[in-house]
């Protein structure tokens, strides 16, 4: 069953970690707008597909994440997301 939200319900941090912000549902996007995201970062070597690998509400609980997870925090781009529309 797919993860689903409501804008007004507390979003899991877990729940979207692995998949693009594009495939966010309205609910999930309206519900993480303004949380920040690491995405790594895209070289010609490795071509990253673009997942989320980190979610909270600052960039240093994103490089926390990161770090507990063995990733290293210097090979992902940060940025908050937007509303969906």
């Amino acid at each position: 069953m797919p993860w689903t939200m409501t804008a007004t319900s507390k979003p899991d941090a877990r729940a979207p970690i692995g998949r693009s912000p594009d495939r966010l549902t309205l609910g999930e996007r309206l519900a993480l707008t303004g949380k920040y995201v690491a995405l790594e970062i895209y070289t010609p070597r490795e071509i990253p597909l673009r997942r989320i690998e980190a979610l909270g509400d600052s960039l240093a609980e994103c490089v926390r994440q990161l770090k507990a997870r063995g990733l290293d925090p210097a090979c992902f781009e940060f940025t908050r997301l937007a509303p969906p529309y």
